[in-house]
């Protein structure tokens, strides 16, 4: 059979690492879908660049148009990121009639409903498993593996940057700022690290995996984000006393026709599997109603983990293409869920309290917790040499978001009450 004609968007790191896996791959590809599939034209920024992997100078261009106006070219591969521009791209190709494979998480988390229903309108696939988890095949999981299935929690790491960030904090004892300059000088973190460590990285990924699994159109704005600039190195030595690890958790609930999704530092059980996910690994927990608990582990990023998952999608198009159902992968965002107010999210927090050393004070907590109907599971007066202050750590029972929240505020006009040095949600 004839070629299948690839064109590529970008040639960085994962870019390199596509063009690695077709022409090293290509027995076993073909073996899959019957036909080669060929690098037809790769758009880059400078064609005279040394580049990491032998690509012939004649397919390389700087004119978006030699891809998206060619009509030899079956299917786009967008690894260029960036958003109004790559979205133009991708939406003049769809209309065009080619197929998008692509790893931009950014472009899917704003801009997938108009780009899957353009998709639909040319019966065209768009697929992108390598935007959430690097090498871990979640997407494909959750709309064909669950497809049977009613998902009704999602639970994820799925920032590599802020989970080595913590790891090294716990194991090592060290502050977020020296743990922080050690990862960009290592590459995992960048100059500008805003994305990753205040959680928007992580947020953009929470709704593309809310999306497919709950199987509704999750906005960006209905994400609750907290990142990991505040937590310090003692709140994660109280939290390993405790027999908890922080980790920076992507959280997606489902309950009947609503939803809610966060991203936010969360004390995890040591014995939930989740806990023991260290370094720049990722990893996804799903939970539904007839499997039960499931988990996703694998590398999260990386040249060759995230060019696995492009070409995985590659090699899904060309199937469709095979069978002729391309645009009915099933993906589309048919119910009608609506966001939980504060009030119906519940969960297990935990609270760090310096207090005035002096009798009454605990009888003055526990009584602003009983007028917003907050119930305990432990408080524990912990010594600490290095303050003066009492320091009191409370765990509580299931409590709605929008009590912990006036709680809260009590607390800091509380005269007893010197800081509210800490606030996590507990899982597990």
């Amino acid at each position: 059979m004839k070629p299948v004609k690839v064109g590529l968007l970008g040639l960085g790191t994962v870019g390199t690492g596509v063009v690695r896996i077709l022409e090293g791959h290509q027995d076993d590809l073909q073996s899959q879908v019957g036909s080669p599939i060929v690098i037809e034209k790769v758009l880059v920024q400078n064609k005279e660049k040394a580049r990491a992997v032998q690509i012939d100078p004649e397919k390389l261009t700087d004119d978006p148009r030699d891809i998206i106006h060619n009509p030899e070219i079956d299917v786009v591969v967008e690894v260029m990121g960036g958003l109004e521009h790559t979205k133009e791209y991708i939406l003049e190709a769809l209309s065009r009639g080619k197929h998008i494979v692509t790893a931009n998480k950014d472009l899917i988390a704003l801009y997938g409903p108009e780009i899957l229903a353009k998709a639909r309108e040319n019966r065209c696939d768009v697929l992108y498993e390598a935007s959430v988890a690097g090498g871990i095949p979640i997407l494909r999981t959750l709309v064909e593996g669950f497809s049977s299935d009613r998902i009704t929690k999602i639970m994820g790491i799925v920032n590599g940057t802020t989970n080595y960030i913590l790891t090294k904090m716990s194991q090592e004892g060290a502050s977020y700022e020296e743990v922080l300059k050690e990862a960009q000088q290592l590459g995992y973190a960048e100059a500008d690290p805003t994305s990753d460590v205040e959680g928007l990285d992580a947020a953009r990924k929470m709704t593309i995996l809310a999306t497919l699994g709950f199987r509704t159109n999750v906005a960006l704005k209905d994400v609750d984000v907290k990142g990991i600039t505040a937590v310090t190195k003692e709140d994660i030595q109280y939290a390993k006393r405790l027999g908890y690890e922080i980790k920076l958790l992507g959280i997606a609930e489902r309950q009947d026709d609503q939803f809610c999704v966060s991203v936010q530092p969360t004390m995890v059980s040591r014995t939930h599997p989740i806990a023991a996910v260290n370094g720049v690994f990722n990893a996804v927990y799903v939970h539904g109603e007839a499997v039960g608990e499931t988990m996703f582990y694998g590398a999260g990023a990386g040249e060759m983990p995230t060019a696995t998952s492009v070409v995985a999608d590659i090699v899904a198009v060309v199937k469709n293409l095979r069978l002729g159902v391309n645009g009915q992968q099933g993906i589309t965002a048919y119910k009608e869920l609506k966001p939980k107010a504060d009030e119906q999210i519940a969960s297990k927090y935990f609270l760090l309290l310096h207090v005035q050393d002096r009798a009454g004070v605990l009888a003055q907590i526990t009584q602003v917790f009983a007028e917003y109907e907050v119930s305990l599971e432990s408080v524990v007066q912990q010594p600490n040499p290095h303050n003066p202050e009492a320091e009191i750590i409370i765990i509580t029972h299931d409590a709605n978001k929008a009590a912990m929240t006036k709680v809260v505020e009590a607390f800091k006009s509380l005269e007893v009450i010197r800081q509210v040095k800490s606030v996590y949600r507990v899982e597990g």
